[in-house]
């Protein structure tokens, strides 16, 4: 019966021959150094450094260029600067600070053409605006951050800190989100984790409505004052200085009026 030999050297795999150390990826504050594997040489995996991947946050224009115009129905917006710090003037690590949604307007495009109707970007220079949160291209000009967007992902103006102030643009609809139920049909109290998300509300304020190719606004079909059923996943939410929450949303995404 013939037998085979294992030496040492062989029978055992070094878990570093067989795992891909993650010393390789390194980040730091503007670029990230991978490392990449060489091929499979006497059993072992060899980490062999590659040249760096930058990686920025924002596209960044270089200071020789001066004026950046949007083109088209596009707008230029100075993003505002995050809260670092709480209301009540707790300092926040920058992974905890909320994402910003709101900036000034300091450039607008020419417009578009609608059918056989050339329309304006409505926004002006200096107006204060609440935007789509994941909307638009961020680009770092002049040392400051900005976004350009459509004018049609553009929520409402907001001309105080206080959102429900807002006006909206477009076809969107500003909303009180009624509180959630505090207890079951039994009469049994929630906890916070299992109250249900509300999509109920007061309607607070209503957009302009767009143009359509005649060049014509139709009113929307909900009204201030209406209490409306909506679609659970839509819009942006805010939460106001009273402590209440709002959502603004498109009329479509509203489903049905409650009376």
């Amino acid at each position: 019966m013939a037998t085979t030999q294992l030496t040492s050297a062989a029978s055992s795999i070094s878990s570093k021959g067989l795992f891909a150390s993650f010393e390789g990826l390194r980040a730091s504050s503007n670029a990230v150094q991978i490392s990449s594997f060489s091929p499979l040489n006497h059993n072992r995996l060899c980490l062999r450094p590659i040249r760096r991947l930058v990686v920025n946050a924002a596209t960044t224009v270089a200071p020789k260029y001066t004026a950046l115009k949007p083109l088209g129905d596009r707008v230029l917006v100075k993003i505002k600067t995050a809260e670092e710090k709480t209301s009540g003037g707790i300092l926040l690590p920058t992974t905890a600070q909320s994402k910003p949604q709101a900036g000034e307007v300091v450039a607008v495009g020419e417009g578009r053409t609608i059918g056989n109707n050339k329309v304006d970007v409505s926004l002006k220079s200096g107006a204060k605006v609440v935007y789509s949160k994941y909307a638009g291209t961020e680009v770092e000009f002049d040392g400051t951050n900005h976004l350009i967007l459509k004018e049609d992902d553009i929520v409402g103006i907001l001309d105080t800190e206080d959102v429900k102030d807002m006006m909206p643009l477009n076809d969107r609809v500003l909303i009180k989100v009624a509180e959630a139920e505090q207890k079951t049909a039994g009469g049994l109290y929630l906890t916070d984790a299992s109250k249900e998300k509300p999509s109920i509300g007061t309607v607070i304020a209503v957009g302009p409505v767009p143009l359509d190719e005649e060049g014509k606004r139709k009113p929307l079909s909900v009204a201030p004052g209406n209490t409306v059923l909506y679609s659970k996943y839509a819009g942006n939410d805010f939460k106001g200085s009273d402590g209440s929450d709002y959502i603004a949303l498109r009329v479509s995404d509203v489903m049905a009026i409650l009376s």
